[in-house]
């Protein structure tokens, strides 16, 4: 089968093409807004959801060369339906209808979220369900037991701040730049992990909260004066990362420990940090649990692991129905199931 994927859930305009489960790789195309939301340290719905009304048709036709297939081809279509910004949304699901009504293929609404954990199957190695997944995101910090596709259970969620909102927000308290992972993980490749002693939250809990870190920060900032000295920052941001990748890394083991799940999946934007990776591949080995993190070039949003969840839900014979709407929250703990 040959599925096109779609992804404007948030800041990148995606599209690519999956045959028969496995992506073309020419066809994963990426079209980021980072540069247009630097200014302002964060993303701007508006002007996110009108830059992807410019780039989607460019993006889509790229990918379909790269895939070396024509529209005509193309056999199915998943496009993320939620959670994420509402007007970025529209625009790629409005395409994704338009396409479908016009070449009367079925399509269907593909959870973002669960996106992010089948991009795990984008690797070269991946697991078998079941596992523990920690989806960890710049909008999203969940732990799930995964039975399989559309079979999630929650264990653990943020009460406030996502980890990558917290990356974010923290970049723009210390003025170093955005996106915000980005730049503190290169950073702190310098500096002294124990040089400031930030909290680490709800500890006995598998739920998540950074918001008091970045108070944390805030708080020192104005102890030990602004601007830090610049020799300073490799510390400061080495020790900020360490406080988020230590709960990150012991509640999602944890996790699979209390329900003796021997495979752990870590996929979204964070999963590629250099230091998360390296803690959770330390930790799990000393634990004997397998850790499965995608390529890099999967965990931030991308089509292709849209285009993973709708092949397997367009295989199963199911399809969507041109009145379905975006949404911008979507629990993966509430997904339809194939009963």
């Amino acid at each position: 089968m040959l599925v096109l994927g779609i992804e404007t859930s948030c800041d990148e305009t995606a599209a690519a093409v999956l045959r028969d489960g496995r992506l073309i790789p020419a066809s994963n195309v990426v079209a980021s807004q980072a540069d247009l939301h630097s200014e302002y340290g964060g993303v701007v719905p508006e002007i996110a959801s009108r830059k992807h009304m410019e780039t989607i048709i460019p993006v889509i036709c790229r990918a379909l060369r790269g895939a070396g297939v024509s529209l005509r081809d193309i056999e199915g279509i998943a496009v993320t339906r939620g959670p994420g910004l509402v007007g970025s949304l529209l625009v790629g699901l409005s395409v994704a209808k338009a396409i479908a009504f016009a070449l009367d293929i079925p399509f269907v609404g593909v959870n973002h979220l669960e996106g992010h954990v089948a991009s795990v199957f984008l690797g070269d190695s991946s697991p078998d369900f079941p596992f523990v997944a920690l989806v960890v995101s710049g909008g999203h910090t969940n732990i799930y037991l995964a039975n399989g596709f559309q079979d999630f259970r929650v264990l653990g969620q943020t009460k406030d701040d996502a980890a990558g909102e917290a990356f974010d927000k923290a970049a723009k308290l210390l003025n170093i730049g955005y996106p915000g992972g980005v730049v503190i993980d290169r950073l702190a490749r310098g500096g002294k992990k124990d040089w400031i002693q930030f909290p680490r939250a709800m500890k006995e809990s598998m739920d998540f909260s950074f918001s008091g870190l970045k108070t944390s920060l805030l708080k020192c900032i104005k102890k030990r004066g602004y601007p830090f000295h610049e020799r300073d920052l490799p510390d400061v941001a080495a020790s900020y990362q360490e406080a988020i990748v230590d709960v990150l890394v012991e509640k999602t083991l944890r996790a699979a420990q209390m329900f003796s799940i021997k495979k752990v999946v870590v996929c979204g934007g964070v999963a590629a940090n250099g230091r998360l990776r390296e803690r959770f591949r330390e930790e799990a080995d000393s634990r004997g649990i397998d850790v499965y993190i995608p390529p890099a070039l999967f965990c931030t949003d991308n089509a292709a692991m849209v285009a993973v969840v709708g092949e397997d839900i367009l295989k199963r014979g199911f399809r969507d129905t041109f009145d379905i709407n975006a949404v911008s929250r979507w629990p993966l703990d509430t997904l339809r199931g194939y009963s």
